[in-house]
């Protein structure tokens, strides 16, 4: 059984709702519901692979401007349900809805979706032959329609912010890691996206960069933006999220603020995965 501090989702709806079409970071409201409608929200989602069950009917409501960590030890399904949320994968079961439309539906454009939804992953995916700005303005450019001129505008404004003002220029190889994984934040933000999912964003990096990769995601905590992120990184997790959620064989076993999961677990297989975090120095 789930052990949910902040009780389950909220009840299943009648159908599809109209799209709130907020402004980055904003949110909309469904009229006779108390409260912004969440960002994102997952209703009974099921995912196999073959006879192997990664996600077990998994609930999950991330409200606007808050950040939602999924821990949880390899092989929990943290990295399906972030594929999943973008698409990526396709349930087999369950619904999932972006500020309150289902995209699950089979009639929705994923790539619709998918451009309201900026996605970083531990390998940072950059095109080696193309300069750092071009990187981050190709999907503005080709996917949004933005002039070329205004897209260039605001990848230097990112990268400024990200303190990489001086590398627009750059090729990817001359880069740091920790530097390549920034520009592949910034490629993400690039599209002014409703939700960023962040998979293992520090787990190719080695441990002296992590901190400046980390630093970024919470400056844009601070900023409002609403985040989804799948972490082995303990101690971020427990400053930054404002929801806790713990995977284990593909159920989300308990959530609850990052005060109650970390500091007061009521799940024994929690207290297991926190204490042998603990005896290894990683909490």
């Amino acid at each position: 059984m789930t052990s949910d501090r902040k009780g389950e989702g909220a009840p299943g709806q009648a159908g599809p709702e109209p799209v709130p079409t907020p402004e980055p970071n904003g949110s909309g409201s469904v009229p006779g519901q108390a409260g912004p409608t969440p960002v994102l929200r997952l209703e009974a989602v099921r995912k196999t692979f073959g006879r192997t069950v990664v996600l077990r009917d998994v609930d999950l409501e991330v409200a606007p401007h808050t950040v939602t960590a999924l821990i949880g030890a390899s092989g929990s399904g943290k990295s399906t349900l972030l594929r999943c949320a973008n698409l990526l994968e396709e349930v087999d079961d369950g619904a999932i809805f972006l500020d309150g439309e289902e995209i699950t539906d089979p009639r929705v454009d994923p790539d619709a979706v998918r451009r309201r939804i900026g996605v970083v992953f531990q390998a940072y995916n950059l095109f080696p032959h193309m300069t750092v700005l071009d990187n981050i303005t190709l999907a503005p450019r080709r996917v949004h329609g933005e002039p070329r001129a205004r897209a260039e505008e605001r990848a230097r404004e990112l990268l400024e912010r990200l303190g990489l003002g001086g590398k627009a220029g750059e090729y990817p190889d001359r880069l740091s890691g920790g530097q390549q994984q920034r520009v592949a934040i910034v490629r993400a933000l690039a599209g002014r996206p409703r939700l960023l999912l962040l998979d293992e964003i520090t787990a190719a990096l080695d441990p002296e960069l992590v901190g400046e990769v980390l630093g970024v995601v919470r400056d844009l905590k601070e900023e409002g933006m609403t985040m989804v992120l799948a972490t082995h990184e303990m101690g971020f997790a427990r400053d930054v999220a404002d929801q806790v959620c713990f995977l284990d064989g593909g159920v989300v076993l308990e959530r609850g603020t990052a005060a109650e999961v970390f500091g007061d677990p009521r799940e024994e297989r929690t207290r297991r995965f926190l204490r042998r975090l603990v005896e290894a120095g990683r909490l």
